[in-house]
């Protein structure tokens, strides 16, 4: 399997690719060609657990991996110890033709979880294989989750350093904590004054600057959804899903199932797109944003326009106006590199683009999009836990509220759940009609007496514990960070 940038870059293997991240040319690494998967590979997937299932399908993408290796990195990085569901990523039946995949029983209680325990091992091997003998320094934008998910991947993995951006104050107390509070001689956490898309674009910037530079002994990658490490690892449950509904006698093998996805980078639905490019009968996949909808604008009109308004929501993990893995899309779509290059600079120069009346009909052949402001979350989480007894995040909601306009008469629905409701005590009490005060413990426990729901072992033992990162700068200030702070 070779990977190509999505700017017409050179073909690498799965573990140049990585180790880079962010390829050279400042694309982003697509698989030259995708693996297939017959309904018969499919059905026999079925038969497997996560793990085998996750082995399966990911030695198509990382094939200078033998199956050793990445049998024993999945084993480590999906072991029973670390999710609080045996199943990994359970679909639930909500109605007869709703279901959710939750992804948020790890660790840090959110779908980043599915890839960034695994990508640690996978990059550590990387490094070995491509005889890289630097430090492996690692770089994170994050809205709220991906931070911590990277953080309790990379603590103390051997050869790496781990440094992660957040939008400081636009990311809730509890994805805070989680990350002002991570142990490790090897991690680093820092605040930023602007938004998740500030984050996003100085990491990049950061990529840029130090091609050339002397990195102390070490060389740059990154553990946001730019890196396809991370991605090719979230294809595994859109074929978990479909598995089970086979398995649970809900759909025959070969009916096209529809996926909603609450989406901001668009990493999480684009594995889905490579899921259908493998085989997988993926009928459509439906974008969901919050009130930050460049998205659904884009999906609507083909113009992907980041001069808008920042809306800091109740779903803090969707508050993204630059979509990043959309540009694999354009390159998927168009399979043409100078125009996703001359796209991706009229975002940088002028804040906008348009693609061609046809590229946007292939896109809408396969995407839908809707969005849902907080006031429509919240009525969602009530009206869910009121008609099902099932409790939901914002980011679930938003997902959930978008689905039901394109739910489609004898095709089953999955929403996607990416986050624990613990993780937003305020926003689902609000929503269940309850009062709460300013403490976010005291509300996982009135939100717990309330609904009878175990509050996650992993949040309960966050209160307390020290506050180990306090940095806090301007956004411009990025790469002095990296490059006095950290790279020393």
């Amino acid at each position: 399997m070779s990977f190509i940038s999505t700017r017409g870059g050179a073909c690498v293997t799965a573990s140049q690719a990585i180790l880079r991240g962010l390829a050279p040319d400042g694309g982003l690494y697509v698989p030259a060609v995708f693996p297939q998967m017959t309904l018969a590979d499919i059905a026999a997937l079925t038969k497997l657990d996560y793990r085998a299932r996750a082995l399966t399908i990911l030695r198509g993408y990382l094939d200078d991996f033998n199956v050793q290796e990445l049998a024993d990195a999945i084993a480590s990085a999906y072991e029973a110890a670390k999710f609080d569901d045996a199943a990994i990523a359970p679909t639930k039946k909500l109605d007869s033709n709703t279901h959710v995949l939750e992804l948020f029983h790890g660790p840090t209680l959110a779908f980043k979880d599915m890839a960034l325990q695994l990508l640690p091992h996978l990059t550590t091997l990387s490094a070995k294989k491509n005889g890289e003998n630097r430090e492996v320094a690692i770089l994170v934008a994050t809205s709220g989750d991906t931070g911590k998910a990277a953080l309790a991947g990379f603590a103390d993995a051997p050869g790496t350093g781990i440094t992660v951006f957040y939008p400081e104050g636009k990311v809730s107390r509890v994805q805070n904590l989680q990350m002002s509070t991570q142990e490790g001689d090897n991690v680093a956490v820092c605040g930023i004054r602007g938004n998740f898309d500030d984050a996003q674009t100085g990491v990049k910037e950061i990529f840029a600057a130090c091609k050339d530079k002397d990195l102390h002994g070490a060389m740059l990658s990154s553990a946001n959804s730019i890196n396809i490490g991370r991605l090719a690892p979230q294809v595994v449950y859109y074929f978990r899903a479909y598995g089970d509904l086979v398995k649970s006698g809900r759909i025959r093998l070969g009916d096209v199932v529809d996926y909603t996805v609450p989406t901001g980078n668009f990493g999480d639905i684009l594995a889905g797109y490579f899921a259908r490019q493998m085989g997988l009968p993926v009928g459509r996949l439906i974008c969901a944003s919050n009130a930050n909808d460049v998205l659904t604008e884009f999906l609507t009109t083909g113009r992907y326009d980041k001069r808008r308004p920042f809306y800091k929501t109740t779903s803090p993990s969707m508050d993204i106006l630059v979509s990043s893995n959309l540009e694999r899309l354009l390159y998927l779509v168009s399979q043409d590199a100078s125009c996703v290059e001359r796209l991706m600079r009229e975002l940088n120069t002028q804040g906008w683009y348009q693609v061609s009346g046809w590229m946007l009909e292939q896109l809408r052949a396969v995407f839908g999009c809707g969005c849902c402001d907080d006031a429509g979350a919240a009525e969602v989480i009530g009206r869910v836990w009121r008609e099902h007894k099932y409790l939901c995040d914002p980011h679930t909601a938003v997902a959930w509220a978008v689905a039901e306009k394109h739910t489609r008469e004898g095709v089953p629905m999955v929403v996607l759940s990416t986050a624990s409701p613990y993780k937003f005590p305020a926003a689902v009490l609000h929503a269940l009609g309850e009062a709460s005060g300013d403490d976010e413990f005291a509300m996982m426990e009135q939100l717990h007496a309330l609904t009878g729901m175990d509050i996650p072992k992993n949040l309960r033992g966050l209160e307390g514990r020290p506050v180990l990162h306090t940095d806090v700068i301007d956004k411009d200030a990025m790469l002095d960070y990296v490059l006095s702070d950290v790279l020393k």
